[in-house]
């Protein structure tokens, strides 16, 4: 038994655009797939994606699964068909509720600020479970190019409100550097610092650009990280700095980021890669370990999103991976937790117990037929194509 695995960071309705916009340009990827398929889809589509992307992870030992939801309509419809699409399946659902006011994206992503706080609270106040955690709701300004400063302000002030952190994406891309420079004559986390906004509780996604000095910024006001190695790979964003942040203290949770731009939904996975990433990228074979790994896609990817999971101890809630010593991937057993890392084939994992409940047993989904998920994913995107 292990600790189940916790995804830090998702979009779970991108697993239906998967290999739609692979191998395109960032903008090119978000124009031609993102943008074109998603203001489409309806509160019952958005309950597919939702039994597609966390059936799979379930599938792969994920428990707990943090989706930062941005394709909200202006309501609160699309966001509750996901958790109650979480909810049947069994898995430990954080809906990180976007916030979100550009005008270039489509009117299915945008909010004024009002409707974005009388939603956010509406859909907090219904779903909140301060007991088991089943369900948490935390608000999620977009990013500096998706929401204005009052709207990462509202956001902010929703979760200091809420007594949760609040999630934004921050330089992703070496583009997003040079127009927070150019709007705001600061680096993307030094332009943030400046909004009356508490970092504490803030969990920056991605930084594959931030400085050395935003790296210490972050580790000064106790700000987390979303890792998503993977990810960043997939679409060539660039590579964070995660052997400094780990070394400043910076808590991080790795996060697989949606399903068409990684394409793979599995925690035990971005363990391994943001392990070769770093020891690449710096060409060290010991810039970081197994171990330290493994920790980011447990307990302290239950740290950075405040909740008690992660670890197999007292205190803690019940989410476990059962994995087969019989299976080659992890002989031999001698270092077994940097097989777990390295060399795990998800063909080991047998049975997944989210909060004392089993919800994979014997390689299966316990609660919802994968047939049903197959034959509706199949429906709906019968007619999708790349451009």
């Amino acid at each position: 038994m292990v600790p189940g695995t916790v995804n830090t960071h998702n979009h779970s309705f991108q697993s239906l655009l998967r290999g739609i916009g692979d191998d395109l340009p960032f903008l090119a990827w978000r124009d031609q797939a993102l943008y074109k398929y998603s203001p489409r889809l309806t509160a019952e589509d958005m309950a597919t994606a939702a039994l597609f992307a966390f059936g799979e992870m379930l599938l792969h030992g994920v428990t707990t699964v943090c989706d930062f939801y941005y394709l909200n309509a202006q309501g609160n419809d699309n966001a509750s068909a996901t958790i109650e699409a979480a909810r049947r399946l069994g898995i430990r659902i954080v809906l990180a509720r976007c916030f979100y006011d550009w005008d270039g994206a489509p009117a299915a992503y945008r909010e004024t600020i009002p409707q974005a706080i009388t939603n956010f609270e509406a859909l907090a106040k219904r779903y909140q479970d301060p007991v088991r955690f089943l369900t948490s709701v935390q608000p999620a300004p977009h990013s500096q190019h998706g929401a204005t400063p009052g709207m990462i302000e509202a956001g902010a002030g929703c979760a200091r409100d809420a007594g949760v952190p609040w999630h934004i994406h921050l330089a992703e891309e070496q583009y997003q550097v040079e127009q927070s420079l150019e709007r705001f004559g600061l680096r993307p986390l030094h332009a943030v610092a400046t909004l009356p906004v508490d970092m504490a509780q803030m969990i920056a996604v991605h930084g594959c650009w931030f400085d050395a000095s935003e790296r210490a910024l972050l580790a000064e006001r106790g700000g987390s990280l979303a890792y998503c190695p993977g990810s960043n790979m997939f679409l060539g964003d660039g590579v964070t700095d995660l052997v400094d942040l780990v070394a400043r203290g910076v808590k991080v949770g790795l996060g697989t980021d949606g399903g068409c731009s990684n394409n793979r939904v599995s925690v035990f996975d971005e363990m391994r890669m943001a392990a070769l990433l770093q020891k690449v990228h710096r060409t060290d074979g010991q810039a970081i370990d197994a171990e330290t790994c493994f920790r980011l896609g447990t307990r302290t990817a239950g740290e950075t999103l405040r909740l008690p999971i992660g670890q197999i101890a007292p205190g803690f809630r019940c989410d476990l991976v059962a994995l087969d010593l019989d299976d080659p991937s992890l002989w031999p057993t001698q270092a077994l937790e940097k097989n777990v890392v390295y060399a795990l084939s998800p063909r080991a994992i047998t049975d997944v117990v989210v909060d004392g409940q089993e919800v994979v047993a014997n390689r299966q989904l316990g609660h919802v037929p994968l047939d049903e998920i197959r034959s509706r994913v199949a429906r709906l995107t019968s007619g999708w194509q790349r451009a």
